[in-house]
């Protein structure tokens, strides 16, 4: 099949949206279809619960807008559900070809951040109303189908605000395409450790992070460019830190850096 990638620059300068595409040589009335799903980076809570509503797509860039709703299924997403590299669809839909230019998420009321025993209510400025709008500009051909996953990164997407006791979701969002990228696998044992494993490019950029399964160990960093890169296990319960470096990533492959044992 024939791939093609396109680059969406998202509206809010959260991060960069990618689409995959593959030829769908039975679609041949002018239509492309686009499937949409939700996936998420770790994040140091319980639960990320947030109520998602409509998914609507302008296939306009002219001042008349032409926003059209993609069929999704409504509910309450605990985005930690979907950590190391599981994803669930929210919907699809046949769009007409041409040029799209934004996309907007509108969520319910009924966003909550689950602490141990503690549930906190979600403010979120906005989403409920107009919507989380993306900036998109780009054009779809006929006979096309495309995959675009919507990537929360649930821990930096929350800011307490002060001494108030608030919450406030302000969502870092990030997608990609496997056409253009790749990933990290393996096992941290043991699971006591409760570690943590971050794909570290450069000298300090942090590029994605997984939290190990807690019962075989498990993780992986899903989504990642191509590049060198080091895998910092940051450990806990008197557990020693660990460091594999160098990690390579190739296009379209997951590298498996086996199993990591760590000790006290």
């Amino acid at each position: 099949m024939k791939k093609v990638m396109i680059a969406l620059l998202l509206f809010t300068g959260a991060g960069i949206f990618f689409l995959s595409c593959n030829k769908n040589n039975d679609n041949k009335n002018g239509k492309a279809r686009l499937s949409v799903y939700l996936t998420d980076d770790p994040a140091r809570y319980d639960e990320v619960n947030i109520d998602i509503r409509e998914v609507k797509i302008n296939v306009s860039d002219s001042a008349n807008e032409q926003w059209i709703n993609i069929p999704i299924k409504q509910g309450i997403y605990n985005l930690l559900q979907f950590r190391n590299g599981l994803d669930t669809l929210l919907g699809t839909i046949e769009l007409p070809a041409g040029r799209v230019s934004q996309m907007r998420l509108i969520l319910g009321p009924n966003n909550t951040l689950k602490e141990g025993n503690q549930i906190h209510a979600l403010q979120t400025p906005s989403a409920q109303q107009s919507g989380l709008k993306f900036k998109i500009q780009t054009v779809l051909d006929a006979g096309i189908t495309y995959k675009l996953w919507i990537d929360f990164d649930a821990g930096r997407s929350i800011v307490k605000a002060g001494n108030s006791g608030k919450y406030i979701l302000k969502p870092v969002i990030r997608t990609y395409t496997e056409a253009i990228s790749g990933g990290i696998r393996g096992i941290v044992l043991p699971t006591a450790a409760d570690a943590w494993v971050y794909a570290i490019r450069g000298t300090n950029d942090t590029v994605a992070s997984a939290k190990p399964d807690g019962t075989t160990g498990i993780f992986l960093i899903k989504g990642i460019a191509p590049d060198t890169y080091k895998l910092g296990i940051d450990a806990n319960n008197n557990y020693l830190d660990s460091v594999i470096s160098p990690v390579n990533v190739t296009l379209g492959n997951v590298t498996n850096v086996g199993t990591v044992t760590l000790r006290q």
